[in-house]
């Protein structure tokens, strides 16, 4: 499973409801299930080069 639905905690409230495990809600993979979470995240590195770059309001405050 990928995607939004991921991001949603109902998604894993419910599986806990359930009683489901983790590997029942999420495969495997959960390597896979990690990357997917974060994939459109910025990292600190590019945070930081957006910060020294001198354009303003690029840096998350």
């Amino acid at each position: 499973m990928t995607g939004p639905a991921l991001r949603d905690p109902r998604f894993l409230r419910g599986g806990r409801r359930g009683q489901q495990g983790v590997l029942e809600l999420i495969g495997n993979d959960v390597a896979a299930f990690c990357d997917d979470l974060i994939k459109d995240s910025r990292t600190y590195a590019d945070i930081y080069q957006e910060s020294i770059s001198g354009k303003p309001g690029t840096a998350e405050k």
